[in-house]
């Protein structure tokens, strides 16, 4: 009997349970319809490869991959999404963590993310595109190729002082890696006067809704259209800038089948300043799409950078996703 009252009692304590979720999170509630455009079971499914089916069982990889994807939704620390899984209802429900049940602490998060790796999240961002090109919002025909800068530390006075008393003359590319942190970094410049320690993250743009195609990171000191190689589409016109306007880009552009669409430099002879103008005012409001994003590196190493880019671009686009897709079209 005790035991029969016991499970009556589980049973109406987990129907309760989730009321409590049905009452506290929003019907329309961001969480929400993000769950319903993404089937994150089938979409994590590859990961269980990572872990072993010995031992003790331990967080679910759906529940954390969520909560990873949390923590870079909401720009959070590890400590921030420590406490904010513990807290938050929405992030427990959307995370499939019950009331009651405990929480992973901060140090869960980063070893998670070394296990996933980019190389994995490369395929769950390029997943997450398929998906969501099967509801149109890819339209494949303009495309959009530009750098941002990605800083990983604003001041390297003592590096400097370093390298200077061990003889050399200044702290440059060639011997930065020897005295900084970060090993991977190197100096980047746009200009005499924007000159940034870091990364650079190289990014595809499609110009229908403005959704990321393809992401790539590089030390900073690498030309933007050493790149072009590794994100040019397979077909449609390809927006760039002035830097990218040499013989590279023109190459792997129509090896791709592709129309270019660069703008030409001031000492180019082919340049049409009509034509330019008419291609900077088609690829200005997609601009935004490079601005927006974090320009901070919050890891060291270009792996990890990596890691950071695809997941901010994974968030990018699903947050744009739930704005242009009715619940109703997003679960079907």
């Amino acid at each position: 009997m005790n035991t029969i009252a016991a499970n009556k009692t589980s049973k109406m304590l987990l129907a309760t349970e989730e009321e409590i979720f049905a009452k506290l999170v929003d019907a329309n509630h961001p969480f929400r319809a993000l769950d319903a455009i993404i089937n994150f079971t089938e979409l994590v499914r590859p990961l269980a490869a990572l872990y072993s089916d010995l031992g003790t069982a331990g967080i679910a990889v759906e529940k954390g991959f969520k909560a990873l994807l949390i923590q870079f939704w909401e720009n959070y620390s590890d400590r921030d999404m420590e406490k904010c899984l513990r807290e938050n209802i929405a992030v427990r429900w959307f995370c499939d963590f019950n009331l009651l049940e405990d929480t992973p602490d901060h140090s869960y998060f980063g070893k998670l993310r070394k296990r996933i790796g980019p190389d994995k999240l490369a395929e769950i961002f390029k997943t997450i595109n398929e998906a969501m090109e099967e509801k149109g919002l890819f339209g494949n025909i303009f495309t959009f190729i530009d750098a941002s800068s990605i800083i990983t530390k604003t001041a390297l006075w003592e590096e400097r002082d370093r390298a200077i008393k061990d003889g050399e003359e200044t702290l440059n590319n060639a011997v930065v890696s020897h005295y900084a942190a970060d090993k991977d970094a190197k100096w980047g410049a746009k200009s005499k006067t924007n000159i940034w320690f870091g990364y650079k993250r190289h990014e595809a743009v499609d110009m229908r809704y403005g959704l990321i195609k393809d992401v790539m990171v590089t030390p900073a000191n690498v030309l933007d259209f050493k790149t072009v190689k590794n994100l040019c589409p397979k077909q449609g016109m390809v927006f760039m800038d002035k830097l990218f306007d040499c013989q590279e880009t023109y190459f792997w552009l129509k090896a791709n089948h592709c129309a270019a669409a660069v703008i030409r430099k001031n000492n180019n002879p082919a340049k049409n300043k009509d034509q330019d103008r008419w291609r900077s005012a088609i690829r200005m409001p997609f601009e935004g799409t490079f601005s927006k994003q974090n320009k901070r590196a919050k890891y060291r190493g270009q792996l990890k950078v990596a890691f950071q880019c695809f997941a901010e671009a994974i968030v990018y686009n699903l947050k744009k996703a739930i704005k242009l897709l009715p619940m109703e079209i997003a679960a079907a």
